[in-house]
């Protein structure tokens, strides 16, 4: 008898299509007393599940792995190999995560469901397969805060406490966090094939397997498939500099081949400008300084290049190659015209930009609560609100009449343009401090209130919420202490 929470679930696994040595059938193992913290109603209607899904007496086995979701296939890890701080690792995957299968939603979207924290699989090389809930936490509400922000990311659709101890720097829970995209397949799964493997063959199966069920239209037609890779992560890492996010771990293998943020480990917003921001703290060379992402996606990409050489000649991979940064520069200008609220597309930006950015980093001004007060700023014509982000006032006052120039060449009116340059600048972003107030709250006290709060505060980053305003706030002193490690 079909179960009245559920509608039917039309699951498939187009993964398994793929010869086994693309991937293992593995079972979860769940852990020890798991229960349900936090589910996201956002995510279980783009499943198409009812709202109250969660209240099944199974929800929580099937998200921790103790059940099987009604018509689910055998859970799968895949394998892929990497570039991790440059050096190459010829072996990774799925060392902690489950592949459910694959739903489409009644809009024809596929969504795949993967557990991650679920438990040993053969490629947890020396791990322990499971994530703690400190990093579960932060990915869960990251994934959502970037979605609403317009970043292209991996979902989340609920998260999983439970009562097993872990060992990291420190002793810390277990959890699991549901996790959704289009695709879970990295730069990495190629690199393997063409890399340690040395299979041609595997690497052009597995490139008719993507374009196949993601780029349907490019069949046959590889040059254009890399050449919208290179499209999506240009575009990809002109929005993470434009938010002033950095991802702290950028290898191969945490780059998506739809160019989706994945991953998140050691993230972090910026609070203070500054460009040379390292968010990993064992990220000991900067190499994933957030100054750097741009040159990271494009050095990347090269690896990827490389890994498709059977597919592509040398010309088409230079001739694809040569558009990451006109693409990037492009897309950043737009997203950085916005921010400023700089409509006519005829007058230069580049030196506002610039000099903006070199006055916002020399105090360590606050980058998203600038662009904030700058929405403020065209309708008041008053200077004092952007005085305690740009103390020197010669450069501040230049800075503002180049601003207003640019503005005098569009058409708009002064409260359209902060309308519309409010609906760019976010209000509020998920700093590490709020997340830290979450994971301690939860960690120490058994407190989940604060991420159903955050939850809702940052489905709507652009929107006042005058209730919750204190959020906006500035990161109290303690903050600068947060240290953030690929540790999970």
């Amino acid at each position: 008898m079909r179960d009245p929470y559920l509608p039917s679930l039309a699951f498939t696994n187009h993964f398994a299509s793929l010869p086994d040595h693309f991937w293992s059938k593995v079972s979860v193992t769940p852990p020890a007393q798991p229960f349900l913290i936090h589910t996201n109603q956002k995510a279980l209607s783009l499943l198409g599940l009812p709202e109250d899904v969660a209240e099944h007496p199974d929800f929580t086995a099937w998200f921790s792995g103790a059940r099987p979701l009604p018509g689910a296939a055998e859970p799968l890890s895949t394998v892929y190999a990497g570039h991790q701080f440059g050096s190459f690792v010829p072996q990774l995957g799925d060392g902690r995560a489950h592949l459910l299968g694959q739903l489409r939603n009644a809009q024809g979207e596929l969504w795949e469901i993967q557990l991650k924290g679920s438990g040993q699989t053969p490629y947890s090389r020396f791990g322990d397969g499971r994530a703690v809930l400190r990093s579960s936490l932060r990915e869960y509400l990251c994934s959502e805060a970037m979605h609403a922000l317009g970043i292209p990311t991996t979902r989340a659709l609920c998260l999983i406490g439970s009562a097993e101890d872990v060992r990291r720097e420190s002793i810390e829970k277990a959890a699991i966090v549901t996790r959704l995209s289009p695709s879970f397949i990295r730069f990495g799964h190629f690199e393997y094939f063409a890399f340690t493997e040395e299979n041609p063959a595997a690497v052009k199966q597995l490139a008719d397997f993507v374009i196949t069920h993601h780029f349907p239209e490019l069949q046959g037609r590889y040059t254009d498939w890399f050449a919208e890779i290179i499209r999506r992560t240009a575009h990809l890492m002109a929005k993470w500099q434009a938010v002033g996010f950095a991802h702290g771990v950028m290898n191969t293998d945490n780059f998506s081949i739809l160019g989706l943020t994945i991953d998140y480990g050691p993230f972090g917003f910026l609070d203070g400008f500054d460009p040379g921001y390292i968010c990993n703290h064992s990220d000991h060379t900067g190499r994933y300084a957030f100054d750097q992402q741009p040159s990271i996606g494009w050095w990347n990409l090269h690896v990827l290049a490389y890994a498709l050489q059977s597919l592509l000649s040398p010309d088409q991979t230079k001739e694809a190659l040569s558009t990451y940064w006109p693409e990037f520069i492009d897309h950043y200008q737009s997203l950085m015209r916005a921010k400023l609220g700089v409509t006519n597309h005829a007058v230069p930006i580049d030196r506002l930009v610039k000099d903006l950015l070199d006055m916002l980093a020399i105090p360590h001004s606050d980058y998203t609560r600038f662009f904030r007060a700058l929405s403020t700023y065209t309708e008041t014509e008053d200077a004092s609100v952007l005085r305690d982000f740009l103390p020197r006032r010669t450069d501040r006052e230049n800075w503002l009449a180049a601003l207003k120039e640019a503005w005098q060449a569009d058409s708009i009116s002064a409260d359209k343009r902060a309308i519309q340059m409010r609906q760019v600048n976010p209000k509020y972003i998920l700093r590490n401090y709020l997340a830290e107030q979450a994971i301690r709250l939860a960690t120490l006290a058994g407190d989940y209130r604060e991420i159903d709060q955050l939850m809702h505060l940052l489905r709507h980053p652009f929107d006042e919420q005058p209730d919750m305003a204190h959020y906006a706030s500035a990161p109290p002193d303690w903050a600068h202490a947060i240290c953030i490690s690929c540790s999970s």
